[in-house]
């Protein structure tokens, strides 16, 4: 079987950036003529990546979501998607989500519209549903089950196959010394240009009994990050390689990282700035995984207090550990590759 994973669309250097259907619709046909070449019996296309989707089905190529954390799509009684709301433990709570459905729905029936224009630019005909951009067929939901909210509506495509774990190789970087408990500050690549939570962390966990292992993910901070004696700070670290030695982390609540997190036994206290985090962060209390702190929280005393929490409380890590075996009986890579070759096997036929 043959299988493309398809590019997505980049903006020239120089060039103000297109609206995201107006890019889809331009890049298009580059992927058309991609899929013709590579003529794959199946598409995968990452959630985020609509000129793909669009090019598979007007290949006619069976085409699956790559969704990259949790199922984003709402249902009624859940929260809405990204506020770091929790799941209703109540009836009535149910019924007070439920009440912002109106809300919700006003903005997915314009995606909707949105979608079909770039549909008719390309030659597919509209279609009735919003969430267009996922696949009916397959949509790969690369997040472990005990992050997922229980629902009885999940459409049958979807597949929760367990994360999809990458990193660059990185070697061994040495813990500070000593038996105290390990604690691995692991900032976001992406937010906190400023290093906030950073300097909270190292801050805030001086005069803990811990260890600190701290890293600056290679942007050279403006001025000095504090060393206290506890402490070790370094330009990277491999998550896979150090997170088994943690007992806990402190995180911006990206997906990856707290998957890598949990799936190494180490609970997580997330901090989230915005968006997925929140909704990382949120699951990751739902569940007993880790603790999370707003970011009107994000001092040195909030951080402080959060770690004291987190390993004060035993359930957190036997939690964590319990995902860790989980994880090693249920590798995501098998899950999704199983999946897709399902798929594929459907136009081979």
């Amino acid at each position: 079987m043959r299988f493309a994973a398809a590019p997505e669309y980049h903006p020239l250097e120089g060039h103000a950036p297109l609206g995201i259907y107006e890019a889809a619709v331009r890049a298009c046909g580059t992927t058309r003529a991609l899929v013709r070449e590579a003529d794959p019996d199946a598409v995968v296309v990452d959630i985020l990546t609509v000129a793909a989707s669009l090019a598979a089905q007007a290949e006619g190529r069976p085409w699956a979501t790559l969704i990259p954390h949790v199922y984003p799509v709402g249902t009624a009684g859940l929260p809405p998607y990204s506020v770091g709301a929790i799941h209703a433990r109540t009836r009535m709570g149910e019924r007070l989500w439920g009440s912002l459905a109106p809300l919700l729905s006003a903005g997915e029936e314009r995606g909707r519209r949105e979608l079909n224009g770039a549909r008719e630019l390309v030659g597919l005909p509209p279609l009735d549903r919003v969430h267009g951009g996922i696949s009916r067929d397959l949509a790969l939901v690369a997040t472990f089950p005990q992050l997922e909210y229980p629902r009885p509506d999940r459409p049958e495509g979807v597949r929760v196959t367990g994360p999809l774990m990458w990193e660059q190789p990185f070697g061994e970087v040495e813990p500070p010394p000593g038996d105290d408990p390990l604690v691995l500050i692991a900032p976001s690549t992406a937010q906190d240009p400023d290093h906030e939570l950073l300097r909270a962390a190292i801050a805030g966990l001086a005069d803990e009994p811990v260890r600190v292992l701290a890293t600056w993910n290679r942007r050279v901070p403006k001025s000095p990050l504090p060393a206290p004696p506890n402490t070790r700070l370094v330009e990277w670290v491999s998550y896979a390689r150090t997170m088994p030695l943690c007992d806990a982390v402190v995180c911006h609540a990206g997906h990856g990282t707290v998957v890598r997190s949990v799936a190494s036994g180490a609970p997580v206290v997330a901090c989230p700035y915005a968006g997925d985090q929140t909704e990382n962060a949120a699951r990751l209390r739902w569940s007993g995984l880790g603790v999370s702190l707003p970011r009107r929280l994000q001092t040195a005393r909030g951080v402080r207090l959060a770690v004291r929490r987190l390993l004060a409380e035993p359930g957190y890590a036997r939690r964590a550990e319990s995902l860790r075996a989980w994880s090693r009986e249920h590798p995501g890579e098998a899950a999704a590759a199983d999946a897709v070759e399902a798929l594929a096997a459907r136009s081979v036929v």
